[in-house]
């Protein structure tokens, strides 16, 4: 017994058995038989108990793949339903950012974190996990440490939002548009927004797509204060510029007949697509990036994520 073990785990260990491997799970991810949870803990099934072969090479590709599809999804969306979903997470949008950076600022000062790692956190409870991170990182000038910690802790926290928001939402009975809003607001990463969204139904993803890239320019304001707060100048500011592909191809999808006509089939291989980001981004955690979590740094970004879960669920169980 232990022979046939010590030989399979020599066996994982061939670089072609593990690419083969990757490649199997990579085009089950991107079949119909697997939900986005499921394709985001084979990734991580890849990473920890394989390895990954391609990991160094990933990270530059990981983006790009998350926006294009996205991109797609615009094209199955009406101009309509867009700016009624934008109308209504506008308000939630400004409260919510609003309190999670006051909050954060009072629990960073309570729980003694770091200036700079506090904020980086913050940032990327309230408006959009990694992409917010990026954006703040090169104006308030962290060390690469506090970086990586506040991506695996917003890392860590999107794979549970892929599992227990959707069972959640069923829990409370919320209606596709309740939680599409509930995602955009309350998760952090767009990958994971979309993620649960797809896996609660068609409009829960239109309305959480829409309301969350809408949240995502909140990030050219917030640099801007962030500029003010760290007293940097000279600093660049990140502007995510595919959100303007994602509302041309809204304005294809509505206008123009051949794009009206494609417009399911776009949004069925963008939906592949995000399966296969998941995937991606499950590739690339590793159990030394969960170790390297401290006590205090996780306590302070778990409450900031069930105070902004459990005020914009009662908000919108109440309003919308």
């Amino acid at each position: 017994m232990n022979s046939r073990l010590h030989s399979f785990k020599i066996s994982l260990r061939n670089e072609t058995v593990k690419k083969l491997l990757f490649f199997l799970l990579a085009a089950l991810c991107v079949s119909p038989f697997i939900s986005s949870p499921l394709a985001l803990a084979s990734g991580f099934f890849i990473a920890v108990f394989i390895g990954n072969p391609f990991e160094k090479h990933l990270h530059r590709y990981i983006h790009l793949l998350l926006q294009v599809s996205i991109v797609g999804l615009g094209f199955s969306l009406q101009l309509d339903e867009a700016m009624q979903a934008g109308k209504t997470g506008f308000q939630l949008t400004i409260v919510s950012i609003l309190s999670v950076m006051v909050l954060g600022y009072l629990l960073g000062k309570l729980f003694r974190i770091e200036k700079p790692l506090s904020y980086l956190i913050s940032a990327g409870t309230a408006i959009c996990g990694g992409s917010a991170i990026a954006a703040v990182s090169p104006i308030i000038k962290p060390d690469n440490k506090q970086i990586s910690l506040a991506l695996a802790i917003v890392f860590t926290l999107n794979s549970m939002a892929l599992f227990i928001y959707p069972a959640l939402g069923h829990a409370f009975h919320l209606s596709q548009e309740q939680f599409g809003l509930w995602c955009a607001v309350g998760i952090h990463d767009t990958s994971s927004v979309v993620g649960a969204a797809n896996k609660y139904g068609n409009e829960a993803l239109h309305v959480a797509t829409t309301v969350k890239l809408a949240r995502a320019l909140w990030i050219i304001p917030v640099s801007v204060f962030t500029m003010f707060i760290f007293k940097t100048k000279g600093s660049s500011i990140k502007i995510p510029w595919f959100i303007g592909l994602f509302i041309l191809a809204i304005l294809a999808g509505t206008y123009i007949p051949f794009f009206h006509t494609l417009g399911q089939p776009i949004a069925s291989i963008s939906k592949s697509g995000l399966n296969l980001t998941l995937f991606l981004i499950g590739s690339t955690l590793s159990l030394s990036t969960l170790q390297s979590i401290n006590f205090r740094s996780l306590a302070f970004a778990v409450i900031l994520w069930i105070a902004i879960s459990i005020g914009s669920l009662l908000y919108i169980i109440r309003y919308i």
